[in-house]
């Protein structure tokens, strides 16, 4: 199949390898800031706190929360150009779907006189959210969505990735503070890889057949 997507996705992979001396430039940076923002979810609920790893200080922190497990990962902490850490809120709340409400109020989206009506969309947060309030598996997943769509930005603008579900959620939650009431389950190191060592760049794809995945009815 011929298409600038399917091109784009079947030359990206997952980067074991990166080019320490590479860097994203600020041009495709404000890109992929905007397409995060732009991440869809259920109910616009946006219930997630990004953190960029972009300063030497930053990724020696990131480096750290290594020390226990996943050290497979360690590597990508310093080598890569950047590393997205992606949060969600543990007990998201109808305080922070007022603000979402608000957001749509002050835009014209939604007319001030209907904000009570508005809420009636929050019983898909109640239906998903225990009796001590936790609804973490519901946001983790919105989450997931937002990590999905900056993968395939930066595929379409030829920037290396690799996501990374190895990393200690604990460590993080103490070495970055930035989070508080936020759990990182997921990070997507980004940037350029090292032709020489990333092995994974020259083995060919591998995906299950279209009809063993996929069935129109």
């Amino acid at each position: 199949m011929s298409h600038p997507i399917i091109t784009d996705l079947n030359n990206r992979h997952t980067v074991k390898h990166y080019d320490a001396t590479k860097r994203i430039s600020a041009a495709d940076l404000e890109v992929i800031y905007e397409a995060i923002r732009l991440s869809p979810s259920s109910i616009n609920s946006q219930p997630w706190k990004i953190l960029v790893i972009e300063s030497n200080e930053a990724k020696q922190r990131f480096h750290d929360t290594f020390a226990n497990k996943f050290q497979f990962n360690q590597k990508h902490a310093k080598a890569a150009s950047h590393t997205i850490l992606f949060a969600h809120k543990t007990h998201y709340s109808r305080a922070d779907y007022e603000k979402v409400i608000d957001t749509d109020i002050a835009i014209g989206r939604t007319p001030a006189e209907n904000k009570e009506q508005a809420f009636g969309a929050f019983a898909f947060v109640d239906m998903n959210t225990d009796d001590a309030g936790n609804n973490a598996a519901w946001t983790k997943a919105q989450t997931y969505i937002a990590l999905g769509n900056t993968m395939s930005a930066l595929a379409r603008l030829n920037i290396a990735s690799t996501p990374m579900e190895g990393i200690d959620h604990e460590l993080i939650s103490e070495l970055f503070p930035e989070l508080e009431g936020y759990q990182c389950d997921v990070a997507l190191a980004m940037g350029y890889n090292d032709a020489a060592e990333d092995y994974n760049a020259a083995l060919p794809k591998s995906r299950l057949a279209m009809d063993s995945v996929l069935n129109v009815l």
